[in-house]
């Protein structure tokens, strides 16, 4: 069973018939299916298929992230609304504060939307940093992730 597509497949039907919380349960779940895969396999197939830990009310959970820029924004607003907490910034830098465990799949969603003057984001478990371009690109990304969290500015 080395077949990359099938193994996604296999992750996906998992991830989406009950809530996994982890990876190691995750990779249990998917040996006693047959397939035989390390930490960093999976690690890097949940990277590939746009996968990550989100919170539940069953506690965090693994869901599918979408894929186009334009569902990764309309996720983002999802998220920016269930978990923004605040939202300060300096020079190039933007740290977004969340509530417990917003972090990840936020970070994994603004990566998502395609924002051209985001650098990156490093993502904790209630806060994520964004790193832009410019003075400029962060006044404008604070104010549009303010807007799409429905905050005032």
């Amino acid at each position: 069973m080395a077949n990359k597509t099938d193994r996604h497949r296999a992750i996906l039907g998992l991830i989406t018939a009950q809530v996994v919380g982890s990876q190691e349960e995750l990779r249990h779940l998917l040996v006693a299916k047959g397939w035989e895969v390390t930490q960093s396999t999976l690690s890097r197939d949940l990277r590939e298929m746009r996968v990550a830990r989100v919170p539940g009310p069953e506690g965090s959970r693994y869901a599918v992230l979408e894929g186009a820029a334009d569902e990764q924004r309309a996720t983002l607003e999802t998220l920016l609304e269930q978990f923004f907490h605040k939202v300060d910034g300096v020079r190039e830098l933007i740290v977004l504060t969340t509530t417990a465990g917003g972090a990840q799949p936020l970070a994994e969603a603004i990566d998502g939307a395609g924002f051209p003057d985001v650098i990156g984001t490093v993502g904790g478990e209630n806060t994520i940093l964004i790193i832009t371009r410019s003075d400029a690109a962060r006044e404008k990304l604070t104010k549009r992730l303010r807007s799409l969290a429905g905050v005032e500015s």
